[in-house]
């Protein structure tokens, strides 16, 4: 199996200076000063990893008692790409107007969202570049949507309160930021959220999103949430996802469907876990 620049997809390797050479750079720092020894360290442990054909292009001294390392050196080994499965948000991809217009037409009204960093996290750059009109990467925030009314509620929202405006103002989605992951608090601060929600009864009243520079889809679904989005996520891609989902929901309410499913989740790679909800 090969793709169309006549790579063998069977056996995927990194790209160098020349195709399936299996280079890559790493980059790393021994607490030790800059020295021959400190060199030989750092190429014995590149060995250690499985590494050959090792080239340190830098060795320079980081601080006091530390080196920092560049190496160029060749993997061994390969992947078969055809045989990847990855679970992943499940959403057609839509500009902000063909969003507006299939919202417009299709629900009849507003899309109610609300945003927050949750917890004690206080890094708000992620919600805003959703939420806010200015957007992220020239895709306008949800505030500029015509059909969505979306407020961010800023950092450090605790999950009760956000649950508490999310169920005053009847919102259809509820978004929420994660950055800070030490001691993965980012996972009991999400499993918190939905556990509140389920005893408030409002989780399947609305469509709950996780996001950040860590958070991948499975592990919001693992969460108990309905989809997670990782860094580098635009404004229009959320957006899209959240019409979507609102729109099957109600197809599956009106053939009388459970709607807690959704596509995401159905397609599983082989010897993965169920989830199991906490």
């Amino acid at each position: 199996m090969s793709n169309m620049n006549g790579v063998n997809l069977k056996k995927l390797r990194p790209y160098g200076d020349i195709m399936d050479d299996g280079t890559v750079q790493l980059a790393f720092t021994l607490p030790v000063e800059p020295s021959e020894e400190a060199r030989e360290a750092a190429q014995q442990l590149v060995q250690k990893m499985g590494f050959d054909q090792i080239k340190i292009a830098t060795l320079e001294k980081a601080a006091n008692g530390f080196s920092f390392f560049v190496i160029y050196a060749n993997v061994k080994h390969s992947v078969d790409f055809s045989k990847i499965k990855v679970i992943k948000v499940q959403a057609e991809k839509r500009s902000r107007d063909e969003i507006d217009q299939l919202i417009q037409t299709r629900v009849g009204r507003k899309l109610k969202v609300f945003g927050a960093c949750t917890g004690f996290d206080a890094h708000t750059v992620g919600i805003d570049a959703i939420i806010n009109m200015k957007g992220f990467a020239g895709d306008y925030g949800l505030e500029r949507y015509q059909w969505i009314d979306a407020k961010n509620l800023g950092a450090q929202v605790q999950n009760e309160e956000l649950l508490r405006l999310a169920a005053t103002e009847k919102a259809d989605a509820v978004l929420v930021s994660k950055v800070v992951t030490q001691h993965n608090i980012h996972l009991r601060d999400m499993k918190d959220l939905i556990q509140r929600a389920e005893k408030l009864g409002l989780r399947d009243k609305m469509i709950f999103v996780s996001g950040g520079p860590r958070i991948t889809h499975p592990m919001a679904l693992e969460c108990g949430f309905d989809a997670g989005f990782g860094a580098g996520t635009k404004p229009s891609q959320v957006a899209s996802y959240l019409v979507d989902e609102f729109l099957r929901r109600g197809e599956a309410e009106d053939k009388g469907h459970p709607v807690r499913k959704t596509k995401s989740v159905t397609k599983r790679p082989a010897g993965d876990k169920k989830r199991k909800r906490s």
